[in-house]
């Protein structure tokens, strides 16, 4: 997409490395991680899978163009939560978040029974291990967009992307699926970029744990 590429490159022109991307200690971190996180992905895999078959019809995973760090685009992977063809239909349903660069409907029609217990217990999101192993997202990061969500960005937006996308991070730590303004998700984002030691990683990874054990902000 060369429109967003432009945007990128005026973007990212005078803009130092974020000292996370080069970090040694934060790699082995998302490697140990991953290698814990996919143990027990092929752990629960099968369960899924057969509760994932018997709700719905369509594969068990689901995959999406991604924009990670410095904008690159990845395939991000997760458990299917949706209706086959969700994304062609997506336009039906409400955007309930506050601008076009998020898209938020807490009783989105697409998502299937056994996805919103996937949703709210975050194990749709098992799958992203692997993208965290082979080095497209870390554990603790920013939420990955899409590149039609990309395509909205103000040039103060991209900075966001300066740092590889996590599993989880500052608004999920903190609301999750809750927060509906982007401005809020940059700001965060931000925040975390100017916050960033690999202890602070460690204190989110913590919090995330207890948000997702509670259900806090699930939908």
């Amino acid at each position: 997409m060369p429109v967003i590429d432009d945007l990128h490159n005026a973007a990212q022109a005078e803009l130092p490395v974020h000292p996370s991307v080069i970090s040694k200690a934060k790699r082995m971190i998302d490697i140990l991680g991953a290698i814990v996180g996919l143990s027990i992905t092929v752990v629960l895999a099968i369960p899924i899978a057969i509760a994932i078959k018997l709700d719905s019809p369509g594969s068990i995973f689901y995959s999406q163009i991604r924009c990670g760090l410095n904008g690159r685009y990845f395939r991000i992977w997760k458990f299917r939560t949706m209706s086959v063809g969700a994304d062609q239909i997506k336009h039906l349903v409400k955007n309930e978040a506050q601008s076009d660069q998020i898209f938020k409907n807490e009783n989105d029609p697409r998502i299937t029974c056994i996805g919103r217990f996937l949703r709210r217990t975050s194990l749709d999101e098992l799958p992203q291990f692997w993208n965290v192993l082979v080095g497209e997202m870390s554990l603790v990061g920013t939420r990955p967009p899409t590149p039609n969500e990309v395509i909205h960005y103000s040039k103060h937006h991209w900075k966001r992307l300066n740092v590889k996308p996590g599993i989880t991070g500052e608004w999920q730590a903190h609301g999750r699926s809750s927060i509906k303004d982007f401005e809020d998700i940059v700001h965060m984002d931000l925040d975390y970029q100017r916050k960033w030691s690999i202890i602070y990683d460690i204190s989110l990874i913590l919090k995330t744990l207890k948000v997702v054990s509670n259900k806090t902000g699930a939908c």
